[in-house]
């Protein structure tokens, strides 16, 4: 039996391992039906607070400045904010026409801007916390898998821009998890050391310390480490 715990009136929240809720909706690029028009590609499905504001420009011509970057690794950009099409139109052509951030310049976003006036999105997607605002979306991230599985959920507040670095780290981090089936350290990038499944049985604890594979390295019976090369995640991650 699954026990929604949610407030009464209050829509249940997706968490990570649920699928992603599907949703149409117009865009800046055209209608989208999500999750299916991304079936077989990973998807950062990000919510912004409003256009025309600074905070969002910066992470707007930051996100579509990596666009290839995410794209090398199999990964779609989907943005949100509740503002209309034609807002969303006027703002990145703005970005576009006149706003220079960190060297960027005559930056063109590419990636659908769903228009969300309604909030039906925004609140299906727990975006909207009263607590923060309760008009505006604030910066919620959910990494969807090719499955079209929520695997990752990130939430900044108004006045905090996002770190893109990191952003991108959790796409490779959670493909390199599932195509080598290890977990990821703290601070890990392509070419540390990752994380071996912990011994599931007292048998395979008892080998580990007393004669671990030549390529693991055992601080103790739960922890053991392996090496993979850096060019070796990279292609192996991009394929997938």
């Amino acid at each position: 039996m699954t026990i929604d715990d949610s407030p009464v009136g209050v829509p249940h929240m997706p968490r990570i391992g649920d699928p992603a809720p599907a949703f149409t909706a117009v865009t800046t690029q055209g209608e989208i039906n999500f999750p299916a028009d991304y079936a077989g590609r990973w998807v950062i499905l990000f919510s912004h607070p409003a256009d025309f504001t600074p905070v969002c420009t910066s992470e707007f011509m930051t996100f579509a400045s990596m666009q290839d970057q995410f794209a090398r690794y199999n990964t779609d950009l989907v943005g949100l904010s509740v503002d209309g099409l034609y807002s969303h139109i006027a703002w990145l052509r703005t970005i576009k026409e006149k706003i220079t951030y960190r060297g960027m310049s005559d930056v063109e976003v590419t990636f659908p801007l769903i228009e969300d006036i309604g909030m039906g999105v925004a609140t299906q997607y727990g975006m909207i916390m009263p607590g923060e605002d309760s008009t505006k979306a604030v910066r919620a991230v959910f990494v969807i898998d090719p499955r079209g599985v929520i695997r990752t959920i990130i939430y900044y507040p108004l006045s905090l821009g996002r770190n893109f670095d990191e952003l991108l780290r959790v796409v490779k981090g959670l493909q390199t998890a599932d195509h080598f089936d290890v977990a990821t350290p703290a601070d890990w990038r392509p070419g540390d050391p990752v994380i071996v499944p912990t011994a599931g049985s007292c048998g395979v604890a008892k080998d580990r310390m007393a004669e671990p594979a030549e390529s693991m390295q055992c601080e103790d019976w739960f922890f053991c480490t392996k090496e993979i090369r850096a060019d070796e995640v990279e292609a192996a991650i991009r394929r997938s």
